[in-house]
């Protein structure tokens, strides 16, 4: 809808911006109107466009990145050329990427409250108190900004926002680090601002599943400019067109358009189990075997060599008033070769923690934690370093040379590798960065950025690699591409450890899952027998990818892992031929 003199929350005219210093246009003649009380996510691959044309909204683009701005962009009205960025702070809210950096404040209350405080608005407290509690962090009020999960920060910038209450919201990345039952939270709050006060809500989202069930309508971008903006239902029917721009439909609509091409498509779990059982499938397949028949109950497991072991770990911090805040109790847990780890649990659960201390960064007030049998309090973490390599949740700290390939190239050129140069060349190859090797990493896009770092890493060549949360904020085809290579990885390290919130890649590519809740190891289990354990999965904040509810809402035992193996389970079972096209090989996306 539009406001009471026609006028739209946004509106861009022939927009075209290219970055100071750059090469080509970020932005190519970009028209686009955004009603007022609309829910947007603008889509594209990582590089397409989506965050220079959101930072046009509040006026960061021209008025801090100036570059050569042509063109117009209103918002509510307004042109952003004749606003600061500071009154325009008034019309639009912004949770970015890099969200810790907008932190300015001591603890959570005193950050939410800045806006509203310094802007004068007389009900700051209870604005305050609604914010908090609306994104569940009113626990958190008196705790500092520094001391809190990336998860956790997240939630304070994205309650900061909210509490000025500005007529529209743009957040980059809404569910980025966020454990899957705090992701919907995040969509529950944003969809009740956008429903209960009109605010016209933009997001810039990787996770189809999300814009399916919450936006009004999707953007596409492509190479600096719009390919379409349509209704949410019409934009995710377009799936091959989608999955060319390496954004795949959600997992529910290409199970749907896999059994009836022609047919709407499902943007809930629900739809489509609805529309399974329309066509009589939920009977057929209730007792239908994996594909290659049951494997019966669990033989024993064969062990292998350990490569890390960590008894009776005690960890935590030291708050400002000196209280000791316990992270992990007594914790267990050994790590063996061949082992593929998915390691799960809610924000704050102490995953980041754990990796830590495999490091040696940081070494246990109480109990052992050995790696390859050293003893991490009797050796350096750079002496570690030839054996484990470390790859941070905040992707901008591994950058540390003035371009992407002096970063890839310092550990082996360092180490005094023979091969340094051919090994930094085929690791930018395979993480698809040869052609911006000669930028700066801290200048890349965040997807970029990530594949970077996994490039840093797989030249470091460690028997024991530990990734934090690698696939968040990249495109579909980059989660997955950082998925296949960590399947390769397989032949030349020895156990990989992945500390994540993204349920796909644990269902794709895990064959072992620990989960921690209180400090402990709750499970010690494989992506099945996660998936399989509601009470589990609810009480550590996770929810499993939408092909398994949809196989266990028909169903299916085991549940399914992928759209693929679903698909093959249906067309073996007792389901007419022909009814379901086979799509086993096709290649299967989070």
């Amino acid at each position: 809808m539009s406001g009471p003199d026609g006028t739209p929350a946004i509106e861009v005219s022939g927009l075209t911006f290219r970055y100071p210093g750059a090469d080509d246009d970020s932005l190519r003649g970009v028209d686009l109107r955004i009603e007022r009380g609309d829910f947007v996510a603008v889509i594209g691959g990582n590089g397409s466009g989506k965050t220079t044309l959101c930072k046009s909204f509040n006026g960061l683009v021209p008025h801090y990145w100036s570059g050569t701005f042509d063109g117009s962009v209103r918002v509510l009205g307004q042109d952003t050329r004749d606003l600061t960025v500071g009154a325009l702070s008034h019309l639009v809210g912004y949770v970015y990427q890099d969200f810790g950096n907008q932190l300015v404040r001591p603890t959570v209350r005193d950050e939410v409250s800045f806006a509203p405080v310094n802007f004068g608005r007389p009900d700051h407290h209870e604005r305050t108190e609604e914010a908090m509690g609306l994104l569940g962090v009113a626990h958190l009020a008196d705790r500092f900004t520094w001391q809190l999960s990336g998860g956790q920060q997240h939630l304070v910038a994205l309650a900061s926002v909210m509490a000025l209450r500005p007529g529209v919201i743009v957040v980059d990345e809404p569910v980025a680090e966020l454990d899957p039952a705090r992701a919907e939270l995040i969509y529950a709050a944003l969809a009740d601002l956008n429903t209960r006060l009109g605010t016209t809500v933009v997001v810039i989202e990787h996770h189809a599943e999300f814009v399916a069930r919450h936006a009004r309508s999707v953007v596409l971008m492509a190479d600096g400019a719009p390919v379409w903006h349509l209704p949410t239902r019409q934009a995710l029917a377009r799936a091959e067109e989608l999955d060319a721009h390496g954004i795949p439909a959600p997992q529910v609509v290409r199970v749907a358009q896999s059994l009836d091409p022609s047919g709407p498509v499902p943007l809930t779990v629900t739809e489509c189990v609805d529309r399974l059982r329309e066509r009589g499938l939920a009977a057929a397949v209730a007792d239908a075997p994996r594909e290659g028949g049951d494997p019966g109950p669990p033989g024993p497991v064969t062990a292998t060599a350990p490569v890390a072991e960590l008894s009776g770990v005690t960890h935590g911090y030291r708050e400002v008033g000196g209280d000791l805040s316990l992270v992990l109790k007594g914790l267990d847990l050994t790590l063996r070769e061949g082992d593929r780890v998915a390691l799960v649990g809610g924000n704050g659960a102490g995953k980041s923690t754990l990796l830590r201390l495999l490091t040696g960064l940081k070494v246990p007030r109480e109990g052992t934690v050995r790696v390859g049998g050293t003893d991490t309090r009797t050796t350096s973490a750079a002496a570690l370093a030839d054996r484990v390599c470390y790859l941070y949740q905040r992707p901008e700290q591994m950058f540390l040379k003035d371009s992407v390939r002096e970063d890839v190239a310092m550990f082996p050129t360092g180490r005094g590798a023979a091969d340094a140069a051919a090994l930094v060349e085929e690791v930018l190859e395979r993480v698809r960065l040869a052609g911006l090797a000669h930028r700066d990493g801290r200048l890349l896009s965040g997807g970029q950025q990530r594949r970077a770092t996994l490039g840093i890493g797989l030249a470091m060549r460690p028997a024991l690699l530990l990734l934090d949360e690698p696939t968040s904020s990249l495109d579909t085809a980059s989660r997955d591409a950082v998925t296949a290579m960590l399947a390769a990885l397989s032949g030349s390290i020895r156990c990989t450890v992945v500390a994540t919130h993204d349920m796909h890649l644990v269902a794709e590519w895990a064959d072992r899952v620990v989960v921690l809740q209180g400090g402990r190891v709750a499970a010690d289990t494989d992506p099945a027998g996660l998936f399989a354990d509601e009470e589990l999965m609810a009480a550590v904040g996770l929810v499993p990818p939408q092909v398994v509810q949809v196989g266990a809402g028909i169903g299916m035992s085991p549940v399914p892992l992928s759209v693929a193996e679903l698909l093959a389970r249906l067309e073996s079972s007792a389901v007419p031929a022909g009814k379901i096209p086979s799509r086993a090989g096709r290649s299967e996306h989070a």
